[in-house]
């Protein structure tokens, strides 16, 4: 973490379906508890896309095993960037309980 608050990473998509609507939900539901900005670039791209928008995170079209580079800017950058790490990196997301 550099000392004004902003940090990156790679991370690897490691669900079976990639970082399908789903997902992303999630990932946008876990950006949007923080204060720090967050962007999201494909390890093969240069276009960085809002990690709080669901729509743009759609457009990495990230498949399973997809590198991915992670930057959040802010003073709570560290702690964001670990809680993306979580969503990512699962395996599977965890199911909803049926009605």
């Amino acid at each position: 973490m550099s000392p004004d608050g902003s940090g990156e990473r790679r991370f690897r998509v490691h669900s079976e379906l990639g970082l399908h609507a789903r997902p992303a939900g999630q990932l946008v539901q876990v950006a949007s508890r923080f204060e720090a900005r967050l962007e999201v670039r494909r390890d093969d791209g240069d276009e960085w896309v809002d990690g709080r928008s669901i729509l743009s995170l759609l457009t990495l079209g990230a498949a399973a095993g997809t590198g991915l580079w992670v930057r959040a800017e802010g003073d709570d950058a560290e702690a964001l960037l670990e809680a993306v790490g979580e969503v990512l990196e699962a395996p599977t997301l965890p199911q909803e309980p049926a009605a």
